[in-house]
């Protein structure tokens, strides 16, 4: 098909420059040197991986930078990135308009749009989404100036964040009975907690990611700038080298509620006609009083209690970002608001692939692994998109790849190294299942999950060395009954025995 004047045409083009999308671009590159690969995206800086680690067979640590988008197309001279938001996809004419104005057809498109931070309540300026770098520096220009904030939410930004934040007052809610609900098990959420408490010392460790931080972004003013545009997510370290520090002069003060969500968020002037109690900040073993301070905004919880904040921390996870692309194109979307794929991350159009947080794993997964919007999966993605979209180019077959046969993820909280291997939380296993525990207070955590004598799942909190034997085990399912509890015995070097 001969392109009309004016309109570009690649045989790939990639929309999205985050972690999925620039690995996917990456990788055609490779595999086809002589083609222009075309990424697009929305933002001057596009996310490259830095540092990359290959732990284990399934482990990976890297860290993500952002650069600006010139420094890919150096090292890959056919990479032309498009700096322009999707305006319209049409996938029965294998075309893309871009915001700007211009057409590009291809003949294949893997959509890596990733996904935007989901609000609790979409346009109050007192609520904040941080997900990303931007919103992030927005939130720190807010907090020089608290007293007290509430922070909604119970994955991993939110743990991080309340952590670091240091001389402002945290009312943290979450929905579930213990923290970090996401990654953790009330054990770990208990081991963890004493961090929240004690004086954290004074030097943080060095980050290792750069900032990059964009030219003209600084004239948003407002009450808080409300981050519309989608910026790229976070990683583990993002606080690193952010100043979070309010006003107060103490260093940790957080209260959790439990069990709770928000039920509705007052401005001042409807707080006040409320006529209701709002409450101070709970002090240890006394009856909470009610609060005489006058805040800018009021949440109240479902638990019935009021507490009046500064503002608002929404890190309530987020939804894929699939608006541009739905309109007129019959996508099949999963009920979490992911485009479906298959196992060639085919979504339901021809010739269009989707990967990273934006899509929904849609085939029948390894019973070890599952699927959540998280970096190193982002990178996996994009890497296996564009090898089935070059091996269905090419008419060769593919086998999956062997990152989808174990879940497996490495991250820091509070400063602990932290690794998730298999079902760590037993999901899906129902109650047919067993936890074995090994803790020391203050240094490790080690969880894991056995059924019939098979470990399905393992969560590693601290140095414990035991990743490579874990993973191990769990891919190869040896039983491992003989060994009861002896498994986790720290005066039995476990390795020995399974190397």
């Amino acid at each position: 098909m001969a392109a009309a004047p004016g309109v570009a045409r690649s045989r790939f083009v990639v929309v999205g420059g985050g972690i999925a999308g620039v690995t996917c671009a990456e990788k055609l590159a490779m595999e086809f040197p002589s083609e222009d690969i075309f990424l697009m995206t929305a933002s001057p800086v596009i996310k490259a991986i830095t540092n990359f680690k290959q732990v284990s067979k399934t482990l990976e640590e890297f860290d993500v930078e952002e650069q600006p988008s010139s420094l890919l197309e150096k090292r890959y001279p056919n990479i032309k990135v498009i700096q322009s938001g999707v305006k319209q996809l049409k996938s029965d004419e294998h075309k893309i308009f871009t915001e700007d104005g211009k057409e590009y057809m291809y003949e294949k498109l893997c959509l890596c749009a990733g996904a935007k931070p989901k609000l609790i309540f979409e346009g109050n300026p007192y609520v904040l989404g941080i997900r990303d770098t931007d919103s992030a520096q927005a939130f720190q220009k807010n907090l020089a100036q608290a007293e007290r904030i509430v922070v909604v939410g119970n994955g991993g930004i939110a743990l991080e964040l309340v952590y670091e934040i240091e001389g402002c007052e945290v009312i943290w809610a979450i929905k579930d009975k213990a923290i970090g609900n996401t990654f953790f098990d009330a054990g770990a959420a208990e081991f963890l907690i004493p961090k929240l408490t004690t004086e954290k010392r004074e030097t943080p460790i060095e980050c290792k990611r750069t900032k990059y931080t964009m030219e003209g972004s600084e004239e948003k003013e407002g009450p808080i700038a409300a981050s519309d545009k989608l910026g790229s997510a976070l990683g583990p370290d993002w606080h690193e080298g952010l100043h979070l520090k309010g006003t107060k002069e103490f260093s940790h003060k957080v209260h959790i509620e439990i069990l709770c969500e928000v039920k509705k968020i007052h401005l001042q002037q409807e707080f006040l006609q409320l006529q209701r109690t709002s409450l101070t900040f709970p002090k240890e073993e006394k009856h909470v009083e009610p609060d005489e301070v006058l805040w800018p905004v009021y949440v109240e919880l479902t638990n019935g209690k009021i507490y009046g904040c500064d503002f608002i921390v929404s890190a309530t996870g987020v939804v894929p970002n699939v608006q541009p692309f739905l309109d007129g194109n019959n996508f099949a979307v999963d009920e979490d608001g992911g485009l479906k794929v298959d196992n060639h991350m085919r979504t339901s159009l021809p010739d269009v692939y989707a990967a990273g947080d934006i899509c929904t794993a849609s085939w029948e997964p390894s019973p070890l692994w599952h699927q959540m919007r998280l970096w190193t999966q982002a990178r996996q993605m994009g890497w296996y998109a564009a090898k089935c979209m070059a091996a269905d180019t090419l008419g060769e077959s593919i086998d999956m790849d062997f990152s989808f046969e174990l879940f497996a993820h490495v991250t820091k909280f509070f400063n602990y190294k932290v690794v998730v291997l298999g079902k760590y939380n037993a999901q899906g296993l129902g109650l047919d299942h067993e936890l074995m525990l090994r803790c020391t207070k203050g240094q490790e955590y080690v969880k894991v999950v056995m059924q019939s004598g098979r470990m399905m799942g393992a969560v590693l909190i601290g140095e414990t060395d035991l990743e490579e034997t874990f993973e191990n085990l769990i891919l190869n399912q040896m039983d491992l009954s003989a060994y009861g509890e002896d498994l986790l015995n720290p005066d039995i070097d476990i390795e020995d025995y399974f190397d």
